[in-house]
């Protein structure tokens, strides 16, 4: 018992500090975002609703059981699901990051992208962080067939942009989560600072020698 409060205290900690990195680089504004860890009982640590990134606390995270019951701390974010589905395909990820950055979101309302890999591969680690990267269809917030959406997807792909919503990434920390998502949103920005500009992105060949790594 005292390791899994112990291991609970360090999450909580690691949350805060994280949510308050993404908020303050304006990855995420107003209440918008959430993450999540799973704690190695299987209880998942999540920010909850209406709760801005930048000013988490600690001992108000949302603590859920494995069947997605509200156990402690304040009510749980309602995209709470999609957390759960990344969770329930990727057995060796602990961490699940969700934003609203605003150049995955604008990305995310391009009618011209490829609905099965959104971005092209620009950089090495993009592809070695991100993957490749499926939209999936608009759903309205809290629909249950955007979590049917996300939990069809997640066994081939711990990256995934939501149209007209924003990019959520799985990791095995919280911090390869992290980084993940961060790299995400700086090729969305590149893609968007090149786009009708004549690009040479990696070629086939090159982008699928970064995943065999």
């Amino acid at each position: 018992m005292t390791a899994i409060l112990s291991e609970a205290t360090r999450q909580r900690d690691l949350i805060v500090l994280t949510g308050r990195s993404i908020f303050d680089r304006g990855l995420t504004a107003g209440s918008t975002g959430n993450i999540s860890v799973r704690l190695s009982d299987g209880t998942m640590l999540m920010t909850p609703t209406n709760a801005s990134l930048g000013s988490l606390d600690p001992q108000r995270l949302s603590l859920i059981d494995s069947a997605g019951r509200h156990l402690s701390g304040d009510k749980p974010t309602k995209e709470a699901f999609l957390h759960s589905c990344m969770y329930c395909r990727r057995k060796a990820d602990h961490a699940v990051v969700h934003l609203h950055s605003s150049h995955a979101v604008a990305v995310s309302i391009l009618g011209d992208v490829d609905a099965q890999d959104v971005l092209p591969p620009l950089t090495a680690y993009y592809v070695m962080r991100v993957g490749r990267l499926p939209l999936i269809p608009y759903h309205p917030p809290g629909d249950g067939e955007l979590a049917r959406a996300v939990k069809a997807k997640a066994k081939d792909h711990h990256a995934m942009l939501l149209a007209n919503h924003g990019p959520v990434v799985s990791g095995r920390t919280l911090t390869e989560a992290q980084y993940a998502i961060e790299e995400l949103e700086e090729t969305a920005r590149l893609h968007l600072l090149l786009h009708n500009r004549v690009i040479r992105p990696l070629t086939a060949e090159q982008a699928d020698a970064l995943r065999k790594k």
